[in-house]
């Protein structure tokens, strides 16, 4: 997956959930994920994130901004998992760009 790109746009992620290529990661804690997510994400937060314990397939990790999505793309790297794309800008990019989020 090293040919893939590592920073997808809200649209980009979009088409490809749309199509169920994609699984998507919710790294954010649990409040933060009852209050608001992506349809169809699976929470997996950082504070206890293990890259051994994710699903398989292709992954998107997302976070709220992005920071903490690029840290669980560093711990998968570290671990030598072949996981290596988030959405740029997390949830707010996701929100700005008018896609719908799931709320409670």
């Amino acid at each position: 997956m090293s040919d893939t790109k590592q920073d997808l746009t809200p649209a980009e992620l979009a088409e490809l959930l749309r199509t169920g290529a994609v699984t998507l990661v919710d790294v954010r804690e649990p409040a933060e994920y009852a209050a608001e997510q992506i349809e169809g994400a699976v929470l997996r937060p950082l504070s206890s994130f293990d890259p051994a314990n994710l699903p398989n397939g292709r992954l998107v990790l997302h976070c709220g901004i992005g920071k903490r999505s690029m840290m669980a793309l560093q711990k998968c790297r570290d671990a030598g998992a072949p996981h290596r794309q988030h959405l740029q800008g997390g949830l707010a990019a996701w929100k700005q760009a008018g896609l719908p989020t799931r709320r409670g």
